[in-house]
């Protein structure tokens, strides 16, 4: 028999769904996060589709199982910086970068009152900043402090020292480095959203009013940076006229051949958002093709039917931006209508595409990969899980996390 703990790197969705079903049949296992808290994307999510429900219910369940569960160890801040041994008998090195903060954190907020330096916000994808000690987000687990010791003017400051009664405050802290020995190992470290920057023609980053998919959720979030009031970057005003532009960089060769599948019904319920805020608000959607397949076709039917929401087959252009006013002039071909439509918008929201994590930080240990760094295949105990194999909704990851926790099972028994 070999060794019955598993090894879970990513703490997202897919990483927890796997990590929760391993430890709840029996198996010792280890979680390993990059990020100062749990939860990946979908903390990010301001609702689910089709439901429309806040992602938070689900990720606090998920929370108390673990917190339950002794069998359960999650290390945040941390990397995985090799893999050795054999299927069944694998050490594992582990790097965990210093937060400077330590467990006698009360999540008080002292210390940010008094903190003088700030950072980008990159929780809320910089639309906004925090102060070089935050809390990540609202429903942060754990619920603790960090340092960003980019931002930090360290001990020179010491601001937050005095103000910390409870002696949380460690800028002395150094990364540590530790071995574990596992059996198999499930790898969930999941995706990114595409770099929007590199589609030049729609001037994202030259344009404030010109955002993500991602960013949009953000701005519709009640913890996010306008406390859920959509408006426009530039000047804070209410959106009354948006665009969402689909396949932003996707199903193109000079960016992301493949169709990430999602984007569309992240589309049709970031309109719901904007519609619910200002019913008198108009949205528009450029599509090339509508994909809500399975039981996301009575959520598209249900959304397509407001008479406010405008769906244009047809591939947005170029995207200019009118200097005084910072409104946006979107171009496109309707191929239904066989018109040139030229419309000015309040706000453009790209529907970038998703890319797996695995195709900028390969991880080191022996995995297969397609051309574009989705996994294929594991080996020696190694398996993938949730959108590291290729796109997925939220329902999805579930599954193939499942999945993979009982591969990984299967694995530590020698199959």
């Amino acid at each position: 028999m070999g060794n019955k703990s598993i090894l879970v790197v990513g703490g997202g969705i897919s990483g927890l769904t796997a990590a929760v079903e391993a430890a709840e049949v029996g198996y010792e296992v280890y979680i390993v996060e990059k990020n100062p808290y749990l939860g990946g994307r979908v903390a990010q999510l301001n609702q689910y589709f089709p439901k429309l429900c806040p992602p938070n219910c689900g990720l606090e369940i998920n929370f108390r199982r673990i917190k339950n569960n002794p069998k359960i160890h999650f290390f945040t801040q941390a990397e995985v910086t090799g893999v050795s041994g054999q299927e069944g008998d694998l050490e594992v090195r582990v790097k965990i970068n210093p937060r400077y903060v330590n467990e006698n954190c009360t999540a008080c907020g002292k210390c940010v009152e008094v903190c003088p330096a700030e950072r980008e916000n990159d929780f809320n994808y910089g639309l906004d900043k925090t102060k070089a000690i935050y809390l990540p987000h609202i429903f942060a687990f754990p619920l603790k402090y960090v340092i960003d010791s980019r931002a930090c003017r360290g001990k020179e400051c010491g601001k937050c020292l005095e103000a910390c009664a409870y002696g949380a405050i460690d800028l002395d802290m150094q990364p540590k480095e530790m071995a574990l020995k596992v059996g198999s190992i499930v790898w969930a470290t999941g995706w990114n959203p595409y770099d929007a920057s590199k589609i030049s023609y729609y001037g994202f980053g030259r344009y404030k009013n010109v955002i993500t998919n991602v960013m949009m959720e953000r701005l519709a979030s009640i913890n996010g940076p306008t406390g859920g009031r959509i408006v426009r970057p530039s000047d804070g005003k209410p959106v009354e006229k948006v665009a969402f532009v689909q396949c932003a960089g996707s199903r193109d060769e000079n960016h992301l051949p493949y169709c990430s599948g999602i984007c569309c019904l992240a589309s049709l319920k970031q309109a719901t958002y904007v519609l619910e805020q200002n019913p008198a608000a108009q949205a528009y959607i450029f599509f090339i093709d509508i994909r809500a397949l399975g039981k996301y076709e009575d959520f598209y039917a249900r959304v397509k039917d407001n008479p406010n929401l405008h769906l244009i087959k047809g591939k947005a252009g170029e995207i200019t931006e009118d200097p005084e006013t910072k409104d946006l002039i979107v171009v496109a071909e309707d191929q239904v209508t066989q018109k040139l439509m030229k419309e000015r918008f309040d706000m453009v929201v790209l529907a970038t595409g998703m890319v797996p994590a695995t195709r900028e930080a390969r991880p080191p240990v022996e995995m297969a990969f397609d051309g574009n760094g989705f996994v294929v295949g594991g080996a020696n105990g190694v398996y993938g899980a949730g959108c590291v194999h290729r796109p997925m909704d939220v329902a999805s990851c579930v599954q193939d996390a499942t999945a993979a926790a009982l591969k990984a099972i299967q694995s530590t028994l020698g199959r």
